[in-house]
């Protein structure tokens, strides 16, 4: 297995509320045990006898029929409340894995429980199945955290589970109960131009910016090696629309992110994943490593400005376009959040989208991390 800087959850010094850790188990075959060797492994760590619930991912080798796991972790945490999913790869503080058979669990005790969302939670703990997703869903109710199950083509018999059950319509709503959540993303782009007003756009198709073809403004911030139409990285673009305030609104991160689909020569236009209207200002962005790394350290810092707490546990959200094959091979989102917090037991699954509150709406975000924090009350 591959190890992190940190290679298991600690009990933190003075830690008197919140128990939590994690477990992960891969193997050469799909076996429920892995799910039960994971939540033991957890339940040693936080010196619990009996979780009080259980936070279980699943790779995508159980996609077909997760039930058994679910049930063998729920006995070995002597617990029902075993919610998750399956997904493309799983990771805790400890490692990821992409390529076999694995469980992660973390388990919580000591007053932390998940608890079915009510009408009244103020963040909403959020699974969605790739076939269960809907805008109008996802955007009613109070502010959501969380991901959408699945691998990179949206398809796949994924499923999501709670109170552990499979849930037939593809979706759970939770809520942390017993402990304090902060929750915040990053989106980690580096902007190649200034925002520039969209002066002319037909359907998903971007056709002048700033008065200019959409095709040039973007080919002309790119690398020289790049500019060739059939050269242009479309799968590392993206095009920003800035919200809020103007001034610092890149260096904020204000901005929501639509991916480029396509450039077309023809007509010197660039179609992107979703249609906008003439007159907001966008901008052009690159998927860089280093900028997705400094943005991920840069909301730990943000995490760190206005409180002395030590978290207790983390609930991760990545795009699997952002985890170890981004990086070449290591996952820099995992090592920098080990390294903030040494200890933390925090754990995740690499999705098909993440579900974060942006500009006063839920929102469905691509090719970001969505992390919570579990602190005491």
């Amino acid at each position: 297995m591959r190890s992190l800087r940190h290679p298991r959850s600690l009990r933190l010094p003075g830690q008197d509320g919140v128990k939590a850790a994690t477990g992960i188990k891969q193997g050469r075959h799909v076996d429920p045990a892995l799910a039960a060797q994971a939540v033991r492994m957890a339940m040693d760590a936080a010196e619990l006898e009996i979780a009080q619930s259980v936070v279980l991912y699943l790779s995508s080798d159980f996609a077909h029929d997760p039930q058994a796991a679910i049930n063998a972790a729920a006995r070995a945490a002597q617990c029902t409340q075993v919610a998750g999913c399956t997904a493309a790869g799983v990771f805790t503080e400890a490692d990821w894995v992409l390529d076999a058979p694995a469980a992660a669990a973390l388990v919580l005790g000591e007053g932390a429980s998940l608890r079915t969302a009510q009408s009244d939670t103020a963040q909403v703990l959020t699974y969605s199945a790739p076939n269960a997703l809907d805008l109008a869903w996802l955007q009613s109710g109070p502010p959501r955290y969380g991901g959408v199950s699945g691998d990179a083509t949206g398809q796949g018999p994924y499923s999501v589970w709670q109170n552990t059950r499979i849930q037939a319509n593809g979706r759970c709503e939770l809520c942390v109960h017993g402990a304090r959540l902060r929750v915040d993303f990053t989106q980690g782009v580096h902007p190649l131009s200034r925002p520039a007003r969209l002066t002319k756009v037909a359907g998903h198709d971007v056709q002048t910016l700033g008065g200019m073809p959409a095709l040039a403004s973007l080919a002309r911030e790119l690398p020289l090696s790049m500019r060739a139409l059939e050269r242009i990285p479309t799968y590392l673009l993206m095009a920003g629309i800035p919200y809020g305030e103007r001034e610092n609104a890149l260096q904020e991160g204000r901005y929501h992110l639509l991916p480029v689909v396509a450039v077309n020569g023809n007509d010197q236009s660039v179609t992107i994943a979703g249609q906008l209207e003439p007159g907001v200002e966008l901008f052009w962005a690159l998927r860089k490593p280093k900028a997705a790394a400094d943005d991920m350290a840069a909301m730990l810092t943000r995490f760190c400005a206005d409180t002395v707490s030590t978290p207790r546990f983390g609930l991760m959200f990545p795009c699997m376009g952002r985890g170890p094959m981004f990086y070449g091979g290591e996952d820099r989102d995992l090592t920098i959040l080990a390294e903030r917090f040494p200890g933390l037991p925090f754990i995740g699954f690499y999705g098909n989208g993440e579900i974060a509150y942006l500009d006063g709406a839920n929102r469905l975000l691509q090719y970001s991390s969505v992390l919570a924090l579990g602190y005491d009350l």
